[in-house]
Protein backbone atom coordinates (compact mmCIF):
# COMPACT_ATOMS: atom_id res chain seq x y z
CA UNK A 1 0.00 0.00 0.00
CA UNK A 2 1.42 3.56 -0.85
CA UNK A 3 3.05 5.63 2.35
CA UNK A 4 -0.22 7.95 4.32
CA UNK A 5 0.65 11.22 2.63
CA UNK A 6 -2.27 12.98 5.13
CA UNK A 7 -2.87 10.87 8.45
CA UNK A 8 -5.78 11.96 10.73
CA UNK A 9 -6.67 10.84 13.88
CA UNK A 10 -9.69 12.05 16.48
CA UNK A 11 -9.20 15.15 15.46
CA UNK A 12 -11.90 17.43 17.13
CA UNK A 13 -12.48 21.23 17.01
CA UNK A 14 -15.02 22.79 18.96
CA UNK A 15 -16.46 26.26 18.34
CA UNK A 16 -17.85 27.42 21.79
CA UNK A 17 -20.32 24.63 22.60
CA UNK A 18 -20.58 23.83 18.33
CA UNK A 19 -19.25 21.17 16.76
CA UNK A 20 -17.27 21.80 14.04
CA UNK A 21 -15.77 18.71 13.43
CA UNK A 22 -15.83 15.88 16.12
CA UNK A 23 -13.41 12.68 16.08
CA UNK A 24 -12.49 12.41 12.54
CA UNK A 25 -9.87 9.37 11.58
CA UNK A 26 -8.91 8.60 7.86
CA UNK A 27 -5.95 8.51 6.25
CA UNK A 28 -4.90 9.88 2.52
CA UNK A 29 -2.27 7.31 0.12
CA UNK A 30 0.09 8.79 -1.99
CA UNK A 31 -0.61 9.39 -5.20
CA UNK A 32 -4.48 9.24 -5.17
CA UNK A 33 -6.83 11.60 -5.81
CA UNK A 34 -9.05 11.92 -2.30
CA UNK A 35 -12.26 13.55 -2.08
CA UNK A 36 -13.99 14.86 0.83
CA UNK A 37 -17.40 15.11 0.30
CA UNK A 38 -20.44 16.42 2.06
CA UNK A 39 -23.49 19.04 1.83
CA UNK A 40 -22.39 22.61 2.91
CA UNK A 41 -21.54 23.28 6.59
CA UNK A 42 -20.41 19.66 6.95
CA UNK A 43 -17.54 20.48 8.28
CA UNK A 44 -14.66 20.18 5.01
CA UNK A 45 -13.55 23.67 4.98
CA UNK A 46 -13.02 23.55 9.17
CA UNK A 47 -11.11 20.17 8.38
CA UNK A 48 -8.44 21.66 5.48
CA UNK A 49 -7.82 24.43 8.11
CA UNK A 50 -7.23 22.53 10.53
CA UNK A 51 -4.88 20.55 7.99
CA UNK A 52 -3.03 24.09 7.17
CA UNK A 53 -2.64 25.51 10.75
CA UNK A 54 -5.32 27.80 10.11
CA UNK A 55 -7.17 26.76 13.02
CA UNK A 56 -5.89 24.88 16.02
CA UNK A 57 -7.76 21.55 16.94
CA UNK A 58 -9.05 20.99 20.23
CA UNK A 59 -7.73 17.36 20.60
CA UNK A 60 -6.56 14.90 18.03
CA UNK A 61 -4.05 14.78 15.55
CA UNK A 62 -3.51 15.38 12.02
CA UNK A 63 0.07 14.65 10.26
CA UNK A 64 1.30 15.57 6.86
CA UNK A 65 4.38 13.72 5.25
CA UNK A 66 4.49 12.26 8.69
CA UNK A 67 4.61 15.76 10.19
CA UNK A 68 2.36 17.36 12.93
CA UNK A 69 0.34 19.77 11.02
CA UNK A 70 0.68 22.05 14.28
CA UNK A 71 4.62 21.76 15.43
CA UNK A 72 5.02 21.43 11.84
CA UNK A 73 3.20 23.56 9.93
CA UNK A 74 5.65 25.66 8.13
CA UNK A 75 7.85 22.82 7.18
CA UNK A 76 4.63 20.93 5.73
CA UNK A 77 3.60 23.98 4.05
CA UNK A 78 6.41 23.63 1.52
CA UNK A 79 5.24 20.88 -0.40
CA UNK A 80 1.70 22.10 -0.43
CA UNK A 81 -0.48 23.65 -2.74
CA UNK A 82 -3.76 25.30 -1.57
CA UNK A 83 -6.75 26.55 -3.04
CA UNK A 84 -9.51 28.27 -0.69
CA UNK A 85 -12.98 27.91 -1.46
CA UNK A 86 -13.70 31.25 -1.72
CA UNK A 87 -10.40 32.96 -2.80
CA UNK A 88 -9.94 36.27 -2.11
CA UNK A 89 -7.16 37.36 -4.09
CA UNK A 90 -4.97 40.89 -4.19
CA UNK A 91 -7.81 43.11 -6.51
CA UNK A 92 -5.34 45.33 -8.05
CA UNK A 93 -2.70 43.17 -9.65
CA UNK A 94 -2.89 41.73 -12.61
CA UNK A 95 -3.33 37.96 -12.82
CA UNK A 96 0.36 37.64 -14.05
CA UNK A 97 1.72 39.86 -11.28
CA UNK A 98 -0.02 37.66 -8.78
CA UNK A 99 1.42 35.09 -9.99
CA UNK A 100 4.97 36.40 -9.91
CA UNK A 101 4.26 37.39 -6.25
CA UNK A 102 3.52 34.27 -5.61
CA UNK A 103 6.13 32.39 -7.54
CA UNK A 104 8.69 34.70 -6.02
CA UNK A 105 8.38 32.59 -2.18
CA UNK A 106 9.22 28.88 -3.64
CA UNK A 107 12.66 28.58 -4.42
CA UNK A 108 12.21 26.06 -7.26
CA UNK A 109 9.56 28.08 -10.07
CA UNK A 110 8.29 25.89 -13.06
CA UNK A 111 7.15 28.67 -15.86
CA UNK A 112 6.36 26.19 -18.45
CA UNK A 113 3.89 24.18 -16.61
CA UNK A 114 2.70 27.89 -15.08
CA UNK A 115 2.28 28.87 -18.78
CA UNK A 116 0.67 25.47 -19.33
CA UNK A 117 -1.81 25.72 -16.78
CA UNK A 118 -3.15 29.66 -18.04
CA UNK A 119 -3.64 28.55 -21.74
CA UNK A 120 -5.31 25.15 -20.89
CA UNK A 121 -7.52 26.90 -18.18
CA UNK A 122 -7.97 30.15 -20.98
CA UNK A 123 -7.16 32.34 -18.50
CA UNK A 124 -6.07 36.28 -19.52
CA UNK A 125 -3.50 36.77 -16.76
CA UNK A 126 -2.63 40.73 -18.31
CA UNK A 127 -6.33 42.19 -16.81
CA UNK A 128 -6.45 43.20 -13.24
CA UNK A 129 -8.25 40.81 -10.74
CA UNK A 130 -10.83 42.93 -9.86
CA UNK A 131 -11.92 42.75 -13.49
CA UNK A 132 -12.18 38.75 -13.21
CA UNK A 133 -15.38 36.61 -13.38
CA UNK A 134 -16.36 34.54 -10.31
CA UNK A 135 -15.05 31.80 -13.22
CA UNK A 136 -11.97 33.46 -13.69
CA UNK A 137 -10.92 34.26 -10.10
CA UNK A 138 -11.44 30.29 -9.68
CA UNK A 139 -8.90 29.69 -12.42
CA UNK A 140 -6.30 32.00 -10.82
CA UNK A 141 -6.56 30.10 -7.93
CA UNK A 142 -6.50 26.80 -8.97
CA UNK A 143 -3.32 28.02 -10.91
CA UNK A 144 -1.07 29.21 -8.32
CA UNK A 145 -1.99 25.92 -6.29
CA UNK A 146 -0.93 23.64 -9.00
CA UNK A 147 1.93 25.91 -10.95
CA UNK A 148 4.37 24.36 -8.97
CA UNK A 149 3.14 20.71 -9.28
CA UNK A 150 3.55 20.59 -5.29
CA UNK A 151 3.63 16.84 -3.67
CA UNK A 152 0.42 17.56 -2.07
CA UNK A 153 -2.69 20.02 -3.31
CA UNK A 154 -5.37 20.53 -0.96
CA UNK A 155 -7.98 21.76 -3.00
CA UNK A 156 -11.85 23.10 -1.41
CA UNK A 157 -14.40 23.20 -3.66
CA UNK A 158 -12.15 23.75 -6.85
CA UNK A 159 -14.05 23.23 -9.51
CA UNK A 160 -17.07 25.97 -8.33
CA UNK A 161 -17.84 29.06 -11.04
CA UNK A 162 -15.94 26.70 -14.00
CA UNK A 163 -18.04 26.14 -16.89
CA UNK A 164 -18.40 22.41 -18.31
CA UNK A 165 -15.30 22.75 -20.68
CA UNK A 166 -13.02 24.21 -18.37
CA UNK A 167 -13.87 21.47 -15.71
CA UNK A 168 -13.21 18.69 -18.13
CA UNK A 169 -9.54 20.24 -18.94
CA UNK A 170 -9.26 20.94 -15.09
CA UNK A 171 -10.16 17.22 -14.28
CA UNK A 172 -7.97 16.29 -17.30
CA UNK A 173 -4.66 18.33 -15.28
CA UNK A 174 -5.91 16.38 -11.84
CA UNK A 175 -5.65 13.21 -13.66
CA UNK A 176 -1.96 13.77 -15.14
CA UNK A 177 -0.70 14.84 -11.83
CA UNK A 178 -1.69 11.74 -10.10
CA UNK A 179 -0.06 10.06 -13.04
CA UNK A 180 2.79 11.82 -11.79
CA UNK A 181 2.77 10.53 -8.07
CA UNK A 182 0.99 13.89 -6.69
CA UNK A 183 -1.43 13.37 -3.93
CA UNK A 184 -4.64 15.41 -4.49
CA UNK A 185 -7.03 16.22 -1.46
CA UNK A 186 -10.27 17.77 -2.78
CA UNK A 187 -13.78 18.88 -0.96
CA UNK A 188 -16.45 18.85 -2.74
CA UNK A 189 -20.82 18.79 -1.86
CA UNK A 190 -21.06 17.63 -5.83
CA UNK A 191 -21.31 13.57 -5.70
CA UNK A 192 -21.22 13.30 -9.62
CA UNK A 193 -17.82 15.36 -9.58
CA UNK A 194 -16.39 13.34 -6.76
CA UNK A 195 -17.50 9.80 -8.73
CA UNK A 196 -15.61 11.22 -11.75
CA UNK A 197 -12.41 11.81 -10.64
CA UNK A 198 -11.70 10.65 -7.22
CA UNK A 199 -10.08 6.75 -5.69
CA UNK A 200 -11.69 7.15 -3.15
CA UNK A 201 -14.18 9.38 -0.35
CA UNK A 202 -14.49 10.30 3.14
CA UNK A 203 -18.29 11.42 3.62
CA UNK A 204 -18.91 14.03 6.49
CA UNK A 205 -21.72 15.08 7.75
CA UNK A 206 -22.78 17.78 10.50
CA UNK A 207 -19.15 17.25 11.47
CA UNK A 208 -19.03 13.13 11.78
CA UNK A 209 -17.04 10.99 9.24
CA UNK A 210 -20.12 8.60 8.08
CA UNK A 211 -18.52 6.69 5.50
CA UNK A 212 -14.60 6.38 3.71
CA UNK A 213 -15.31 3.88 0.69
CA UNK A 214 -13.34 3.48 -2.62
CA UNK A 215 -15.35 5.11 -5.92
CA UNK A 216 -16.59 1.66 -6.44
CA UNK A 217 -18.64 1.28 -3.69
CA UNK A 218 -20.11 4.68 -3.49
CA UNK A 219 -21.35 4.36 -6.98
CA UNK A 220 -23.44 0.98 -5.99
CA UNK A 221 -24.78 2.84 -3.15
CA UNK A 222 -25.58 5.98 -5.12
CA UNK A 223 -29.39 7.01 -5.85
CA UNK A 224 -30.41 7.98 -9.19
CA UNK A 225 -33.87 9.52 -9.88
CA UNK A 226 -35.09 8.64 -13.51
CA UNK A 227 -37.93 10.39 -15.34
CA UNK A 228 -39.29 8.98 -18.14
CA UNK A 229 -41.70 10.24 -21.00
CA UNK A 230 -43.65 7.63 -22.60
CA UNK A 231 -45.28 8.20 -26.23
CA UNK A 232 -48.33 5.57 -24.77
CA UNK A 233 -49.87 4.12 -21.51
CA UNK A 234 -47.85 2.10 -20.00
CA UNK A 235 -48.19 -0.21 -17.06
CA UNK A 236 -47.04 0.98 -13.33
CA UNK A 237 -46.69 -2.33 -12.48
CA UNK A 238 -43.61 -3.14 -14.77
CA UNK A 239 -41.87 -0.87 -12.32
CA UNK A 240 -42.36 -2.24 -9.25
CA UNK A 241 -38.97 -3.62 -7.93
CA UNK A 242 -37.35 -3.83 -4.53
CA UNK A 243 -35.58 -1.03 -3.75
CA UNK A 244 -36.93 0.90 -6.12
CA UNK A 245 -39.34 3.81 -5.46
CA UNK A 246 -42.04 5.62 -7.40
CA UNK A 247 -42.28 8.97 -6.90
CA UNK A 248 -44.65 10.44 -9.57
CA UNK A 249 -46.91 8.99 -12.57
CA UNK A 250 -48.79 10.48 -14.78
CA UNK A 251 -50.34 8.67 -18.14
CA UNK A 252 -47.20 8.87 -19.85
CA UNK A 253 -45.06 10.15 -17.18
CA UNK A 254 -43.02 7.88 -14.88
CA UNK A 255 -40.27 9.11 -12.21
CA UNK A 256 -38.03 7.04 -10.20
CA UNK A 257 -35.69 6.94 -7.53
CA UNK A 258 -33.52 3.78 -7.78
CA UNK A 259 -30.21 3.09 -6.56
CA UNK A 260 -27.47 2.68 -9.59
CA UNK A 261 -27.19 -1.09 -9.27
CA UNK A 262 -31.08 -1.26 -10.68
CA UNK A 263 -30.23 0.95 -13.57
CA UNK A 264 -30.39 -2.57 -15.94
CA UNK A 265 -32.86 -3.84 -14.98
CA UNK A 266 -35.38 -1.05 -15.37
CA UNK A 267 -33.94 -0.56 -18.65
CA UNK A 268 -34.61 -3.49 -19.34
CA UNK A 269 -38.63 -3.27 -18.27
CA UNK A 270 -38.43 0.41 -20.38
CA UNK A 271 -37.29 -1.85 -23.22
CA UNK A 272 -40.87 -3.06 -24.26
CA UNK A 273 -42.46 0.55 -24.66
CA UNK A 274 -42.04 3.48 -26.76
CA UNK A 275 -39.88 5.77 -24.93
CA UNK A 276 -40.23 9.62 -26.01
CA UNK A 277 -37.24 11.01 -23.47
CA UNK A 278 -35.45 9.34 -20.48
CA UNK A 279 -32.94 10.93 -18.22
CA UNK A 280 -31.33 10.15 -15.14
CA UNK A 281 -30.16 12.77 -12.32
CA UNK A 282 -28.67 12.69 -8.88
CA UNK A 283 -30.84 13.52 -6.00
CA UNK A 284 -29.63 16.23 -3.60
CA UNK A 285 -26.56 15.05 -1.96
CA UNK A 286 -28.65 15.53 1.94
CA UNK A 287 -31.03 13.22 0.48
CA UNK A 288 -28.78 10.34 -0.26
CA UNK A 289 -26.98 11.09 3.09
CA UNK A 290 -30.20 10.38 4.81
CA UNK A 291 -31.17 7.04 2.44
CA UNK A 292 -28.44 5.26 3.26
CA UNK A 293 -26.10 6.60 6.37
CA UNK A 294 -28.96 8.28 8.85
CA UNK A 295 -28.46 4.86 10.99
Amino acid sequence: MANAVIEIENLTKYYGSSIGVQNLNFSVSEGEIFGFLGPNGAGKTTTIRLLLNLLYPTSGTAKIFDLDCVKDSLKVREELGYLAGDPNLYPTLSGKTFLDFIDSFRPEKKSKYRRELTTRLNLDAKRKIKQYSRGNLQKLGIIQALMHKPKLAILDEPSSGLDPLVQLEFYKILEELKKEGKTIFLSSHNLSEVEKICDRVAIIRQGKIVAVESIEKIRHRSIRVAEVFFKAEFKKEDFKFDNVKIIETGEHYLKLQLPSSMINQVLAKLAKYEVHDLSFTTPDLEEIFLQYYEK
